[in-house]
């Protein structure tokens, strides 16, 4: 295949100055480079001619021999084409390919990381499962959680008393290593001292080296009135330690609240299910309906049909962002009876016979009747 002209493979113009020509290279060799493009022989191919097109008229006096005599030139032979599977470029190559892929990341540990940079400590996490009641009326609770802490012996040094940390052979304290050649260089964490650059030789007893120790911590919890369930209470400073100096983590508590047995919550407001008697529904009665405080009177009125929901103002959940309760949602289910004697059973067929008539006079006759079941059932 004929060679494409080089200010063509770098796609810039024949008066193109030096620095245009080194900006046209870096940017044509983001595209095509082996390592973003593995096993693809034509972008290998295309990295090869860039290289050879950026070699020569990088080069002032390559550049004046091109630009008079083309590939015909004296050197212009094929000594370009062949960098022997990328690692002989030596010189300059590998910086330029770090600049090449400054700011990238991923490439091999380019940019690299501080090591010594101060590390926020890892935040904790404690579940607490209260009951229905002190969801709604808030509380004060005692919770006890371990955390790690700095070893007091060795004042974190993870050393025995006397002695300290060495430097790390491996890396000689830089905490990386580097692997590979020429512009391809690998940047990874020392395997010896994990990137601390340090490595401990004589550990101290009471953290076996590793400058902290597990404790038991016991802290007081003030949970506020109306809190849901699955809600997270933070409480910042009381997780992990940092490291080099770094800010502690904190404490996440999930909190878990426990069903009632009665009730159950929508929003701010109470949800209750409550049976009443047939005669109830039918004839009205004044009940006693349980809250979560005390029990209040309700006038549940005459023929209350199953289902029928009634709202108790006051009588549900205070609201963390407005501090008013919420109300109580009664719904009544009218219970049939099962277990009748005689008289019961002749006085509901009596009553029978008066629904399927619709008259004034028959309906006064009803009202009687329902009078006795009154009598009979409660």
């Amino acid at each position: 295949m004929a060679k494409r002209d080089y200010y063509e493979v770098l796609g810039v113009d024949k008066n193109a100055t030096e620095a245009d020509i080194k900006k046209a290279f870096r940017k044509k060799a983001k595209e095509c480079h082996p390592d973003l493009h593995p096993n693809d022989k034509e972008a290998e191919e295309r990295f090869k001619e860039l290289n050879e097109a950026n070699e020569v008229l990088s080069d002032a006096d390559k550049r004046a021999r091109y630009d008079q005599f083309g590939f015909d030139g004296p050197q212009m032979g094929g000594g370009y084409g062949d960098f022997g599977g990328f690692g002989g470029f030596g010189g300059g190559m590998g910086d330029l390919f770090e600049t090449i892929f400054s700011g990238m990341g991923g490439m091999g540990g380019m940019g690299g990381s501080r090591r010594n940079a101060p590390v926020q400590g890892d935040d904790l996490q404690y579940r607490l499962t209260i009951s229905f009641e002190e969801a709604a009326f808030g509380c004060t609770k005692e919770i006890d959680f371990f955390r790690n802490e700095t070893c007091d012996n060795c004042s974190g040094s993870g050393a025995k008393p006397g002695t300290q940390p060495q430097t790390c052979p491996t890396c000689k304290g830089s905490g990386q290593v580097r692997s590979g050649g020429g512009f391809m260089v690998t940047v990874r964490t020392c395997p010896t001292c994990h990137g601390e650059g340090k490595i401990v030789k004589d550990k101290c007893n009471n953290c076996n080296g590793t400058g902290r120790v597990r404790r038991k911590r016991t802290g007081k919890l003030n949970i506020p009135a109306g809190i849901e369930d699955g809600i997270n209470m933070i409480k910042r400073g009381e997780g992990e330690p940092g490291m080099r100096g770094g800010p502690a983590g904190d404490l996440y508590i999930v909190v878990n609240v426990k069903p009632h047995k009665l009730f159950k919550r929508d929003g701010n407001n109470l949800l209750l299910d409550m049976p009443i008697s047939m005669t109830q529904a039918a004839l009205g009665a004044e009940i006693d309906v349980p809250t979560l405080e005390k029990p209040v009177k309700h006038r549940i009125p005459e023929g209350t049909q199953t289902g029928t929901s009634f709202r108790l103002k006051g009588q549900g959940i205070i609201s963390r962002k407005t501090g008013t309760k919420g109300d109580l949602i009664l719904t009544v289910k009218v219970e049939t009876p099962t277990k009748l004697n005689e008289k019961q059973k002749e006085l509901l067929r009596e009553l029978r016979q008066f629904d399927e008539v619709s008259t004034g006079k028959e309906y006064e006759g009803r009202k009687s009747f329902a009078d006795k079941i009154k009598d009979l059932f409660n």
